[in-house]
């Protein structure tokens, strides 16, 4: 009986660690915390200011911000300098009321590369 028990033990101790060890989330994947402008939101053009916060730190060197104008053509945005390493900043000049989307990609300290779309409308000023 003693034997058995001392089998269990460490069967559910290998298990826990297990769980542990594979079973954690990513904690190192970058998720867009907030954004600025927020998701479906309608912000006054026709310059924008655009803001993505991050879970974790990100790299804004091999990041990239694309914005998908209402013809379905693309604009490379310029990721500025910032002060947060989990924070990209930018910003989109001239833009006329219509629907657009950020697509966001980061790479994270893990290593690993998320994607993302943000839809927003800019209304007239």
């Amino acid at each position: 009986m003693h034997r058995r028990l001392r089998s269990l033990s460490t069967a559910g101790l290998l298990c826990l660690v297990t769980l542990w060890l594979y079973g954690r989330p990513a904690e190192g994947h970058a998720i867009c915390l907030e954004s600025s402008p927020a998701p479906q939101s309608a912000v006054a053009g026709p310059n924008v200011s655009i803001r993505l916060r991050f879970n974790v730190r990100v790299d804004r060197t091999r990041s990239r911000l694309v914005l998908l104008l209402p013809n379905h053509a693309t604009q490379a945005l310029v990721i500025q300098e910032q002060s947060a390493a989990d924070t990209l900043i930018a910003q989109a000049i001239g833009l006329q009321p219509s629907d657009y989307r950020i697509r966001w990609q980061v790479l994270a300290a893990d290593g690993h590369i998320t994607r993302g779309e943000i839809p927003f409308r800019v209304s007239a000023s």
